[in-house]
């Protein structure tokens, strides 16, 4: 405005009266402060709508191709409503959905729009939450922001398109090129966490990060480690690229860079290298274990190759796959192969071996075929292959002295008389003897039992409805063999073949209510491809055997019957006190008898002439009977008559035990085992000549101090007493001036376990150590972690400051104890056979250090069984484990330190010092 304006305006002011003085002054300031608060003019130029403060409105932004800017600028908005639409140019192609709790501004002469207060912005696949959102309609650019308060920065956008999520400090977003600028994003993906200075959103696909920091730590803002990338390519889902990248540590740099870095981020399975582990032999010099390459074949099954290399000469390899179809079927298969070579070619103590090791595991879900099924579980190879493999997850495994194997297939055909079969492959292999027997394979079928007094309307009731009778059948090949013949032609040189053909007949009934009877026959045929034929040789004064092939079959039959019941005695202490501890005591008694009578069939049996040397001096001939079929599968008939009476009694004692009085007015009570079993059982023979009585077995077991203290124990009394040569004669223990039963063998094992929450207060602990592991037996003891890789910490428990303060006084332990003794004394022995007592610990001296040992003592042996330390050591986004064996045969250390992802699983170092000798 012009010198001469302002001053021709302001003759006019003064011409006015005073009231229009007022009235013009109270217009200017109403459009001063609009200007000034609002950034834009009256009603000519648009006005500012706050947003309902009960409720938050959402307004719908249509933008056709066909408005213009220039259209929308001249246009007049006198108030925006809740389904208002806003035209824009032909940069977006979608609906715009837009809301803000505190107030929607348009400023037409800035072509900008403003939402203010938890404001949301949603396009497409595009949505944008922010404490203040811009819309820049001239630039078709949406910038975010978080909102500046007494708090801090508050309400900081977030960028969220399809499945990816980004959560900056500010975005700046373009809808015509789709392209982003993000400031100081956060995203995670496949359990990796991205925080970028600055952000280039490219595409959907690309990002161009740079100043930015790769963690699997929880706390993104304040990690223990994390990658330094300077600039990088982002490909969600599937990679980061970046150039030089080193590795931090508590903000601090360390040393660990490569020139450019690789991150997979593919969620699910990928094929990918296996980094391989380094280490040194004192006997085979430097070596890598376990490196390979992982191939992801199908969404079926996947396969790895890994292999370990000695500068030595010595290597291994291992070929495993896992695959599953759903619903069908799942499995796993491994198989290991070393070649090792010990010391140096030329030295006393070269030596080379060759071990393996197949495994095979397979099941069969039950919805895939309800008839039919298929199962294997394969586990065979070289017997020392456990003590004498390189690869260190094989230590825990070398205390192993029985390798078995099954493969099964059954099929059940439906009907009233269905058909069950079954085929069966087993092996069982011996460490220790290096013996091995198999079945290839066992064939098994039977009829269902067939009732052929049955009632068509009701329930079988007495001994005739209840008569039922049933075919079946078992035909196997045998094979008894070593490691040297071991999947060689010669293995099958002594295999034995043969068929059992089996008809039972059963009934079972009640006597006086509460007596049950059952009562059986048996008819067996067995079928022979080979008999033996015996001679002496009077020229060589030996026995001859000749093995004739051919078909050959014998028949047997036996009866049996028996009666038993169950007796309940319950003693109770005082109905009317509940105030009583104990309550009532229950003892079940069990007796049983049964009768059994087995025919001779000596029919079956021949005879040789042998000569022998009587005690005068004389040659005497002697009269040898034997079987033909004594190398039959299924035994030899047999060959005297025998009519036993079996008897047996069962005890178990139960209480009833009031629980502690608690704030509850209601009282409860459990069942405490003061005796889990108490077993006696023999046998007479009626129809024996002597020693008609079989040794008296006694067993049983209890727990005790809240099932943490297992007792269980065996033992024979044998009522017959040994002559000076100690045999068995048919003379009574007692007649021989002992006493009445002579202990000839016993067996005790003891379990205990026990740990520092048995003695909190209010403690209801059971037998479990304090990672709540369950001890059932003694293997157990020996169930140390041999891949270091896995860490025993729960991960999901978050560590509080009041769990460090609990340490200060108590530290978490336990303690886990098992003792085993057996006696001998069959034939005057009276020894200790086995006395071993084995214990395993842990102690936790900070909610993050956990120390273990296993370890135990033969006292037989005077010597300290196999002995390992175990160090544990959770390092929030990384995992410390070392094992060490001292001393013995496995004597060798191993330590890993490395990334708890799997993601980042190849970021590790493990080193070990392996055994350094051979066991034979």
């Amino acid at each position: 405005m012009t010198l001469q304006k302002l001053s021709h305006n302001f003759i006019k002011l003064k011409l006015l009266s005073t009231k229009s003085k007022h009235i013009l002054f109270i217009t200017l300031l109403a459009l001063f402060i609009n200007n000034i608060c609002f950034g834009q003019d009256l009603p000519k130029k648009g006005i500012a709508v706050p947003a309902d403060k009960t409720t938050t409105e959402e307004k719908v932004f249509d933008m056709p191709a066909s408005t213009k800017f220039d259209d929308l600028a001249n246009k007049k908005i006198d108030t925006i409503r809740p389904k208002d639409s806003i035209s824009i140019k032909e940069a977006l192609s979608d609906v715009v959905k837009y809301k803000a709790t505190d107030y929607i501004k348009i400023n037409r002469k800035e072509k900008q729009m403003y939402l203010y207060n938890e404001a949301e912005i949603i396009y497409g696949e595009l949505t944008i939450n922010a404490g203040k959102i811009i819309i820049n309609y001239e630039k078709s650019e949406i910038y975010a922001f978080g909102i500046k308060d007494s708090l801090g920065y508050t309400q900081a956008p977030v960028f969220k398109q399809g499945e990816s999520l980004v959560e900056p400090d500010s975005i700046r977003y373009n809808f015509k090129t789709k392209k982003a600028l993000i400031f100081n994003s956060r995203t995670e993906q496949n359990g990796m966490k991205i925080k970028a200075s600055r952000t280039k959103k490219e595409n959907d696909s690309v990002y161009y990060v740079s100043e930015a920091i790769v963690t699997t730590a929880k706390n993104l803002d304040d990690p223990e480690y994390y990658f330094r990338l300077r600039k990088g390519k982002f490909v969600p889902k599937k990679k980061i690229i970046a150039g030089f990248t080193n590795m931090y540590i508590y903000g601090v740099p360390t040393p660990i860079a490569i020139p450019f870095a690789y991150f997979p981020m593919t969620e699910g399975r990928a094929s990918g290298i296996v980094m391989p582990s380094f280490g040194e032999n004192n006997r085979r010099g430097y070596f890598l274990q376990n490196g390979g390459y992982y191939f992801a074949v199908s969404d079926y099954f996947d396969l790895t190759l890994l292999g370990d290399f000695y500068t030595n000469g010595s290597y291994g390899y291992n070929i495993s796959s896992n695959y599953k179809v759903n619903y069908k079927f799942s499995g796993q298969f491994g198989f290991r192969y070393e070649n090792l070579i010990d010391s140096e070619r030329g030295f006393p103590d070269y030596a080379k071996t060759k071990i393996y090791n197949l495994r095979w595991s397979h099941s069969q879900d039950t919805k895939s075929s309800p008839n039919s099924r298929f199962s294997a579980s394969v586990n065979l190879g070289s017997s020392d292959y456990y003590n004498n493999s390189i690869n260190q997850f094989n230590i825990g495994n070398s205390l192993v002295n029985t390798l078995s194997s099954s493969i099964n297939y059954s099929k059940t055909f439906p009907g009233a008389l269905g058909f069950n079969f079954s085929t069966t492959a087993t092996h069982s292999q011996n460490t220790n003897t290096q013996e091995i027997n198999m079945t290839l394979p066992n064939i098994q079928g039977s009829f269902n039992r067939f009732y052929p007094f049955e009632p068509k309307i009701g329930s079988k009731k007495g001994l005739l409805q209840n008569i039922n009778l049933q075919y079946s059948f078992a035909a196997e090949n045998r094979i008894k063999t070593t490691d040297e013949f071991f999947f060689k032609s010669e293995m099958f040189d002594d295999a034995k073949v043969g068929i059992r053909h089996s008809i039972p007949v059963n009934t079972n009934f009640k006597i006086l209510k509460y007596l049950s009877m059952s009562m059986g026959a048996t008819f067996n045929e067995v079928w022979n491809f080979e008999k033996i034929k015996k001679d002496y040789d009077t020229v060589l004064n030996e026995e001859t055997i000749t093995i004739n092939k051919g078909f050959t079959a014998f028949r047997t039959y036996n009866f049996s019957a028996g009666m038993g019941t169950t007796l309940y005695g319950v003693y109770n202490f005082d109905k009317n006190n509940e105030e009583k501890k104990i309550q009532a005591i229950r003892h079940v008694v069990r007796p049983n008898i049964s009768y059994n009578i087995n025919p001779a069939f000596d029919q079956y049996y021949e005879s040789y002439k042998k000569n022998i040397i009587a005690a005068d001096g004389t040659t005497v001939e002697d009269i040898v009977e034997y079987s033909p079929y004594q190398n039959s599968i299924y035994g030899s008939p047999g060959k005297t008559f025998s009519s036993s009476i079996g008897f047996g009694i069962g005890n178990s004692i139960e209480a009833k035990v009031r629980d502690k009085v608690t704030d509850s007015t209601e009282v409860t009570y459990r069942k405490v085992d003061i005796l889990k079993n108490l077993n006696f059982s023999s046998s007479y023979n009626i129809a024996g000549d002597s020693l008609q009585f079989n040794p008296v077995s006694v067993s049983g077991g209890t727990t005790l101090a809240k099932n943490k203290l297992n007792i269980n124990f065996n033992l024979a009394l044998d009522p017959y007493a040994l002559d000076n040569n100690n045999k068995r004669v048919d003379q009574f223990n007692i007649d021989n001036g002992g006493s009445l039963f002579r202990l000839t063998n016993a067996n005790v094992t003891v379990n205990y376990s026990f740990s520092s929450k048995d003695f909190e207060k209010g403690s209801t602990t059971d037998n479990t150590d304090v990672n709540g592991t369950t001890l059932n037996n003694t293997e157990d003891l020996l169930n140390d972690r041999s891949d270091l890789s896995k860490s025993s910490f729960d991960d999901k428990k978050e560590v509080t400051k009041s769990d460090i303060k609990l340490y200060n006084y108590k530290i978490p332990w336990s303690l886990r104890l098992a003792y085993s003794t057996t006696y001998s004394n069959q034939r005057r022995e009276n020894e200790i056979t086995g006395n071993t007592l084995m214990f395993s610990g842990d102690i936790e001296f900070s909610p993050r250090w956990r120390v273990g040992i296993s370890s135990g003592y033969d006292f037989n042996g005077k010597a300290v069984s196999f002995t390992r330390l175990r160090f544990e050591r959770d390092l929030l986004s990384w995992k410390l484990n070392f094992n060490w064996m001292p001393f013995g045969s496995q004597k060798s250390w191993f330590f890993f330190i490395g990334i708890k992802s799997g993601v980042l699983s190849d970021i590790k170092w493990d080193k070990n010092r392996e055994r350094s000798k051979l066991i034979n």
